[in-house]
């Protein structure tokens, strides 16, 4: 009888434990890096030749299930195919936790804000179904087989047709850097990354075209596949998250192109139409994606800054992409535009933003730039590379980007466990933290005396 009653309270502790949603994300998320962890320490996943012991296994699985992509052993050639695959499983886990879970969370977060309130949003999105989670899993799921699929079709063909591998070496190739791009997780089975096809259309555009489709997030593709809704009738968030976009990879690309456009340690040696894939992917893959096409580790000071800019940003909201999110960064910046224009509410396409969504955004971007702060002073404490390097790589692992200026494979051990709290709180913390507050959301039937505090 005893042991029965503390086998029901060890029970209701772990129930009350993972039965809040918020709680549940983490606790899954770490249970899949244990696996994945411990699947890539089997002798059959490595090839014998590099680093042994713990942390390459759980650093990568870290990597991989956060969707970032940063490495501390070569892909390519530490790791057996079975490595590889594992790899590849722990991606796609990743990623599609990522997408359902934030899409569930959000329906949760709309569910708790009353009957008014869910008609509002219903009305507004056109596109979640709150009784349906089934119908959602399967939607989320359909997406990324079906756009994984079509960027696989043609990696496949180009790397069968223009470098001669054998057709199951170029389906295996195809299909792994297609979950990577779609996931934007950035992992690559060359050792050189995608350096090797910087001036390749046929194998750049499409890994960037999965790239944007993933970072763009499940709400987002729903409503863009809708043949009936027409720009003017977008919701908010679609078009904060499609203008937005748009709008960074523009600068992204502009920016990119002038600092490299004649260094040759980047683009100066390419052709023209070669310069500006390698300008459009300098501005596509600091979207949380990881890949690179030029080295880091030789380019401009000034690219190292605007890459930090656009990874800490990130992409759309619900989706496999990283960093603070563009609706929260458009929301904040709407915020101090109408503040400058002394508007004391803040409007968006003839919409009113709640003050709630503005303290979230407020919230989930000063979180992210202590955490940024945080470890980079950890990393200038425990290696001996300049603030730039520490900074980018910080920034990468938070946001979840994966980019590195090749510093990664030499740090010691607390620093990359340093680099793994960063990519797990960037990758689950913004989530989480942001349908937390949601979540615990209360209207309040009285105000307390206003103060007005010297601001500035």
């Amino acid at each position: 009888m005893l042991r029965n009653k503390e086998f029901r309270r060890e029970v209701g502790l772990v129930g009350r434990l993972i039965s809040h949603p918020v709680r549940a994300v983490p606790v899954a998320f770490l249970l899949v890096i244990i696996v994945g962890a411990l699947l890539l320490m089997l002798p059959a996943s490595r090839t014998g030749s590099g680093p042994e012991g713990l942390m390459p296994p759980i650093f990568t699985s870290v990597s991989a299930v956060c969707v970032t992509g940063l490495i501390t052993v070569d892909t390519a050639t530490y790791w057996t195919p079975l490595g590889q695959a594992i790899i590849l499983g722990l991606i796609q886990a990743g990623g599609f936790g990522i997408m359902t879970l934030a899409t569930l969370l959000a329906l949760l977060v709309r569910r708790s804000i009353g009957l008014r309130g869910q008609l509002v949003a219903q009305s507004e999105t056109h596109t979640l179904n709150f009784g349906d989670v089934r119908a959602v899993l399967l939607r989320v799921a359909r997406i990324m087989v079906g756009f994984e699929g079509v960027t696989a079709v043609i990696l496949a063909a180009r790397f069968w047709i223009a470098y001669d591998r054998n057709p199951l070496t170029a389906i295996w190739h195809g299909v792994f850097h297609s979950v990577s791009a779609f996931n934007n997780a950035g992992f690559s089975l060359y050792s050189d990354n995608l350096i090797g096809f910087a001036d390749d259309p046929w194998i750049i555009t499409p890994i960037c075209l999965a790239i944007i489709a993933g970072g763009l997030g499940f709400p987002v593709i729903i409503q863009l596949t809708r043949g009936n809704v027409r720009p003017r009738n977008w919701t908010v968030h679609l078009r904060l998250t499609i203008y937005g976009s748009l709008l960074l990879l523009a600068a992204g690309m502009i920016l990119f192109a002038a600092f490299e456009w004649n260094r040759d340690e980047t683009l100066g040696h390419l052709s023209v139409t070669g310069k500006l894939l390698g300008s459009f992917a300098g501005s596509v893959f600091p979207r949380t994606a990881g890949f690179n096409s030029i080295d880091y580790g030789a380019a401009a000071p000034e690219t190292l800054m605007v890459t930090d800019i656009l990874m800490f940003i990130g992409g759309g909201s619900a989706g496999t992409a990283g960093g603070i999110k563009i609706t929260t960064f458009l929301v904040l910046g709407f915020a101090i535009w109408n503040e400058v224009r002394g508007r004391d509410q803040v409007t968006i396409a003839h919409r009113s933003i709640s003050s709630s969504s503005q303290r979230q955004a407020l919230s989930v971007a000063l979180l992210g730039i202590a955490a940024v702060i945080s470890g980079t002073m950890l990393l200038l404490m425990v290696t001996d590379h300049s603030l730039e390097k520490v900074l980018f790589e910080s920034v990468s692992a938070f946001a979840t980007v994966g980019m590195s200026t090749g510093i990664t494979y030499g740090l010691p051990p607390s620093a990359q466990w340093v680099l793994m709290a960063l990519m797990f709180t960037g990758r689950i913390g913004t989530v989480a933290v942001a349908s937390a507050l949601a979540l615990s959301t209360r209207p309040h039937f009285y105000r307390l005396p206003e103060e007005r505090p010297i601001i500035g």
